[in-house]
This record gives structure tokens, C-alpha cells and sequence, in this order.
């Protein structure tokens, strides 16, 4: 681009006129000269300045230098080599979330005196219902902000999980039964925010809210994760289905925690921590002194042409009733996920003393806060080809009397949860699953009454 010249009275005009940039190769030299055929430039002046416009463009052109952030500090801002995030300066921002809807039909069982079974997940009730809402996993966002400071890896973890249906607020937050009205709103499940510190051979140290270490790899593995199960309250949804919590597996949670886990050693990982005591839902109350442990170690690994997953963890807390017994809840499990090919075949079981079933303290003690056992398993199949996807599984829950009093006293109290599963599944695209299902659930109390349930689900589910 031409410099600027003050030419006595000729400046204003050359400086408006050739400062503009060069729309191709000789442009500023044909403005001069036509500027010279007008009179505006003398002779002298044309030459002076045609030299000087030459000279310049000769130089070679700067090399392009990337964006730098609105500060001007100099931090370099790009896109991320893989998935969505960008790199600001020393940090790396990704952002990851998942979205699903399903219109699940529910046929459920008629009300009568033999299908009263306390803490049963069959439905019962004099209607079919209808519901358009959120399968197992509500929908998320995640935002993970990581970066490396004196040589450890530091990160920052936010999830939050809406789902699509409206809440009815209480003691359970979001996970309340749903208000299907006008003018009612979607509940935010902000389950995740937790601080992350570690390096290659140290491992990594967690503390804050996620996802609990008994019992988690058994609902990550399952098949109805990215589904429905057992629909639970279909009628006023809430912000998720069941899936296979309660007949198979207890819920794992997310809890507030410090957790480390080890470096992998061959694909070996262990991790321990210690969590925020939980309160039972339904024993006397409680002041508990000391905190919940729990334990994980994995195994992940080929054997000739079988990759395979390995599980086993386990938890253990003491409850300090201000009433009744004082009692401790402990928990062990195992699994493993084997895949060959196109089949992966999946089995996990539990057994538990004052976990109670469905859902962590939940029916552990009888009214004088003495425990009672419990032990499910499961088994499933996923057979993928292509894009399709063709699955089933089955599982069940137990729950067994604290002692004779507590079989006396509460008769229709859940013995047997379970369910099948038949699943199929259309990967349409790298993002989208469009998934449909079955599943029949059964309720089998300890003094015989029984309640049955049958479900469709058709819908899709979003991961980016």
C-alpha cells in the first residue's frame, strides 16, 4: 500500500485516494498514473512516488500471525484438536452434553388387595398412561476447564442436567415426581462440580459432587442408559425413568466426595475416597459422626480377541440413630463387560446389609433401625451390526425382613423386584440414536401380592 506523501496543496487528495488497500497486483500504480494524467501529480512527483510504491511491494509479505485474546496479553485463542472446546491461553475450555425425549405408552396393573406391594416398581392404577419425557439420563451440559500449573494437571468440572419435564419442587429437588400443568418448569439436576488435581505418576485427586464409586460401573454399563426401563411414575413425570435402578442394581448417586485414583498400571486402576454420610429415607433419625468410605478397582484389557471390563467396589457407613439402633450400611459388587466383535454380554451383582434397595437407605432398617439385607444381579446382551443395534436384558432386586417383628409388621413390603428388557437401536448419525423398547416389570411382596406393568418407548437420544 502507497505511503502517504504531503505534497504541498495536492495532500489532501493523494492521501485520501491511495491509501486504500490494493484490491490486486499493480492497482496503486495505475491510480498514480492516472492521477498524473489529470495534473494532480507533476512529473517529479509521479516518479518519487511509482519508485517508492515499487520498493514496497518488493518487500516480502509478514508472515500471518494468529488471533490473539481481547486482553492483548498475547494468549494465543484456537479451537481445541478434537471435540467442541476452544484453547484460551494456558487453559482448555470443552463443553459436552447430551439431549433425549422418548414417548413412553405405559399398560399398568388394576388396583386390588393382591397388588399392594410397598416399594414396588411395577406401576398400578386404573389407566393407561401416556408421557412424552426424559428416558434414564435427564439431558447435560458439561463444561470442563482444564490447564497445567508447576507440573500438575488442574481441572474444573461443572455439570448440569435439565430434563424436559416440569418439576414439582420438594425435598428432592428435581428428582421429585414431575407437575404436568401450565406454567410449570423444567428442574435443573446440578449434579456435578468438582475439582480435579493430578499427574501421570501420581494419579489424580477429586473433590467436590460426582458420580459415587459403589455401584457406578453397573448403571454405566447398562443398557438402558441411553433409554427407559421400567418408566416408574408415568403419569406425572419426573426428570428421569428408572432404567434398571431397582431391579438389578442400587443407585450409585452423586455425592459430595474426595476421591484419589491410582495411575492405570497395565490397566489396573483402584480409587478410594471419602464421601458425605447419607441419611436413611425411611430408618429413625440420625446424626452420623463418621463419613462414607467406598472403594473401585477396575480392570480393562484384551484376552486374545475379547476386550474386557472388570468391577469390583464396594462402601461402608456407620449410622448413629438419635432413636432405635444404631447400625452400619455396607455394600460389595462385581461385574464385567465382555465384547467380541459385534456381542458384548455384560453380568453384575450385589449384595448389600443397611443399603435398603432402589435407591441408597432406602427401606435399610425396619422402624427400630435394625438393618436388612439385600442382593440383586443382572445380565444383558447387545448385539451391534452396523448402524443397528438389537439388545435385551433381565434383572432383579431383593429385599429381605430385618427379623420376625419386621416380617409381622410390614407384610406387602417389596421381596423381588425385576424386569425384562428388549431394546433396538438405529445409529442415524455420529450425534443421534433413535431408540425403541419394551419392558415388562413385575413387584413381588413377601406375603404373596404381586403387580405387573408393561411399557413402550420410542424416541432418540443426542451426545456431542
Amino acid at each position: 500500500m502507497l505511503r502517504r506523501k504531503l505534497l504541498g496543496g495536492t495532500a489532501a487528495i493523494v492521501v485520501m485516494a491511495l491509501t486504500a488497500p490494493a484490491a490486486y497486483a499493480g492497482t496503486s500504480e495505475a491510480l498514480l498514473k492516472k492521477l498524473h494524467d489529470k495534473g494532480i501529480l507533476d512529473d517529479a512527483e509521479y516518479q518519487t512516488l511509482l519508485r517508492e510504491e515499487q520498493a514496497e511491494q518488493a518487500k516480502p509479505a509478514p508472515a500471518a500471525q494468529p488471533a490473539q485474546a481481547a486482553s492483548g496479553d498475547g494468549n494465543l485463542v484456537h479451537a481445541t484438536d478434537s471435540g467442541i472446546g476452544l484453547v484460551v491461553g494456558p487453559a482448555t475450555i470443552r463443553f459436552s452434553g447430551s439431549i433425549n425425549g422418548f414417548y413412553v405408552h405405559d399398560r399398568p396393573d388394576t388396583p386390588s388387595a393382591t397388588t399392594a406391594v410397598v416399594g414396588g416398581i411395577a406401576n398400578v392404577g386404573g389407566n393407561n398412561t401416556s408421557a412424552v419425557r426424559n428416558g434414564l439420563l435427564p439431558g447435560f451440559l458439561k463444561v470442563d476447564a482444564t490447564t497445567n500449573q508447576g507440573g500438575w494437571d488442574v481441572g474444573a468440572h461443572f455439570g448440569m442436567y435439565p430434563g424436559i419435564n416440569s418439576a414439582a419442587w420438594g425435598a428432592l429437588g428435581a428428582n421429585n415426581g414431575g407437575q404436568p400443568t401450565a406454567l410449570a418448569t423444567a428442574g435443573i439436576d446440578f449434579r456435578q462440580t468438582y475439582l480435579t488435581l493430578g499427574h501421570k505418576g501420581f494419579g489424580e485427586l477429586k473433590i467436590g459432587r460426582d458420580i459415587g464409586l459403589f455401584g457406578s460401573d453397573a448403571i454405566l454399563n447398562d443398557i438402558t442408559l441411553l433409554s427407559s426401563g421400567p418408566p416408574g411414575g408415568n403419569v406425572a413425570p419426573a426428570n428421569t425413568t428408572l432404567g434398571r435402578i431397582g431391579s438389578g442394581y442400587i443407585y450409585t448417586d452423586f455425592q459430595p466426595q474426595i476421591t484419589y485414583t491410582t495411575p492405570s498400571f497395565s490397566g489396573l486402576q483402584a480409587s478410594v475416597g471419602v464421601f458425605q454420610p447419607l441419611q436413611s429415607l425411611t430408618a429413625p433419625a440420625q446424626s452420623n459422626s463418621s463419613p462414607d468410605f467406598q472403594g473401585k478397582i477396575t480392570y480393562d484389557g484384551k484376552w486374545s480377541s475379547v476386550a474386557t471390563h472388570l468391577w469390583v467396589s464396594g462402601m461402608t457407613q456407620r449410622h448413629n440413630a438419635l432413636v432405635g439402633s444404631s447400625y452400619t450400611g455396607r455394600g460389595l459388587d462385581f461385574g464385567g463387560k465382555f465384547t467380541v466383535g459385534p456381542v458384548a454380554l455384560t453380568g453384575y451383582y450385589y449384595t448389600a446389609k443397611g443399603l435398603g434397595t432402589t435407591v441408597l437407605n432406602l427401606f435399610d432398617t425396619d422402624a427400630s433401625g435394625h438393618p436388612r439385607g439385600s442382593h440383586g444381579y443382572y445380565a444383558q446382551a447387545l448385539v451391534s451390526v452396523g448402524k443397528l443395534g438389537i439388545g435385551g436384558s433381565y434383572g432383579a432386586s431383593y429385599l429381605d425382613f430385618a427379623n420376625a417383628a419386621d416380617a409381622a409388621a410390614n407384610p406387602t413390603l417389596v421381596r423381588k423386584n425385576s424386569s425384562w428388557v428388549g431394546q433396538l437401536r438405529y445409529g442415524m448419525t455420529s450425534w443421534v440414536t433413535l431408540i425403541g423398547e419394551y419392558v415388562h416389570s413385575q413387584a413381588d411382596a413377601h406375603n404373596g401380592n404381586k403387580a405387573q406393568s408393561d411399557a413402550i418407548a420410542l424416541g432418540g437420544i443426542l451426545f456431542f
